[in-house]
Order: C-alpha cells, then structure tokens, then sequence
C-alpha cells in the first residue's frame, strides 16, 4: 500500500513573494516597472536595505 503524499503547505510562496532576488533579472526588471525606477536602482536598493520588497520599495519610493 502507498503512503499518502504530505500536503504542501503555502507558505514557503508566501515568504517568497515578499523578497527580490537582486540576481533574477525578471524580478529586477518586474520591481523597476512597478516602482518607474531603473534596474540598477532596484539592484542598488537590494544591496543596500536587503532582500526585502516592502523595504526596498520605501527606499526606492523616497528618492
């Protein structure tokens, strides 16, 4: 008889979503169209406050 599978939880997306991977050049390049900010803004934020969306879109949002 075969186990059953585990239920993947959402979490792991949740936490996911609420980061930029300064190195994936779509979630740059996502994060520069929403903000109307450069990619290297958005690179330059991410280096400076973190992986952070929510902080990285306060400082890119100040300037």
């Amino acid at each position: 008889m075969a186990k059953k599978a585990k239920k993947q939880s959402a979490r792991g997306r949740k936490l996911d979503r609420a980061r930029v991977a300064g190195g994936q050049d779509y979630e740059v390049r996502y994060e520069a169209t929403k903000t109307r900010r450069s990619a290297s803004a958005v690179k330059k934020a991410v280096r400076k406050v973190g992986s952070s969306r929510e902080r990285g879109g306060r400082r890119l949002r100040s300037k």
